[in-house]
């Protein structure tokens, strides 16, 4: 059962400066001890590597849909005043690490495609981090231009198995096998696969067979991951592709997008598959950083956000079981 901790307003923040400038790290001191280490796996392709810009360029749009614009934003204070310091420094979080191939550490800005941006790794980790009273880990694994159907295809859907399918297991397996070599502060009491956050389609979107096969390829993507990792009813979280928002008219989109909504609908996964429904969290080109639609406009708002509605949606999923 997820036990709510104490708000930020009550956590101890420690007065570290870390090897990055402008980075604080911060978390409560309390956590070691608390219980076996939770695990969330992120994985999908582009929009999960992430391409939300993280500084303010008041050359284009005046910053807005950077993340600086975000946290300044009056209408954003509630929800992201734990993302700062009081010297307005980004938090690293000693609470929630996250591991993606070459960069490791506290969660905070720079964990998206590039050091650069954020994905929703960062709302999603913040969300959990802020809920749970166990120390966290995040397993990233992102591809860009990558298919549910082809690169990601699970066994059971017949055929060659994806590469990225079995890229995906081997490092979360690889990571979970050395917990200590890479999070050195790890106290050792082993670790709890908790949840498995999902954010991808573009591939199968713009292919129409592909299309056709979503619904099932997610099926049997949730089954054979479940079995590969040794934990039935593994609580997933599918973020829809939801790029251009409630303006989106073409067919193949928006039958992408019901067939992951689908998915959660099956009545062998309720209560463990969940469905997060992204549209509202689309911003027009004329509000953020670019015009790239299928990137979602490299606007960190709605990355933040698609990260924060996974973690509300995964906790609820946990306060179920």
């Amino acid at each position: 059962m997820i036990v709510s901790k104490r708000r930020m307003a009550s956590i101890v923040v420690l007065a570290l400066v870390a090897g990055t400038a402008g980075l604080t790290v911060a978390g409560p001191a309390d956590k070691a001890g608390k219980g076996p280490l939770k695990v969330f796996i992120l994985a999908g392709q582009s929009n999960m590597q992430g391409a939300g810009l993280i500084k303010l360029n008041p050359e284009r749009n005046e910053g807005k849909g950077s993340l600086e614009y975000m946290v300044k934003d009056p209408e954003m204070a509630g929800r992201t005043r734990h993302l700062l310091d009081a010297d307005g420094h980004w938090v690293v979080r000693k609470d929630v690490w996250i591991w993606y191939f070459d960069r490791k550490g506290g969660l905070s800005v720079g964990y998206g495609a590039r050091t650069t941006t954020i994905g929703p790794e960062f709302g999603f980790g913040h969300g959990v981090g802020e809920a749970l009273d166990e120390q966290v880990l995040l397993i990233k694994t992102a591809w860009g231009g990558k298919s549910l159907a082809k690169d990601f295809r699970p066994p059971s859907s017949g055929g060659e198995i994806g590469p990225y399918y079995k890229k995906m297991l081997e490092h979360v397996t690889s990571v979970l096998g050395d917990i200590k070599a890479h999070f050195p502060a790890y106290d050792g009491r082993g670790y709890e696969l908790v949840g498995f956050a999902w954010h991808q389609g573009w591939n199968d979107r713009v292919n129409q067979a592909h299309n056709d096969a979503y619904e099932g390829n997610m099926v049997h993507f949730i089954h054979d991951v479940r079995k590969a990792l040794g934990k039935k009813d593994l609580p997933f979280v599918i973020a829809e592709t939801g790029m251009s928002g409630h303006e989106e008219k073409h067919p193949r989109a928006l039958s992408l997008m019901r067939a992951q909504a689908a998915v959660a609908e099956h009545e062998e996964f309720k209560g463990n598959v969940a469905f997060v429904g992204t549209k509202d969290f689309y911003r027009p080109k004329e509000e953020s950083p670019s015009g790239q639609a299928y990137h979602w406009n490299s606007n960190a708002e709605t990355y933040f956000l698609i990260g924060d509605g996974m973690a509300q949606a995964m906790l609820t999923l946990l306060n179920e079981q």
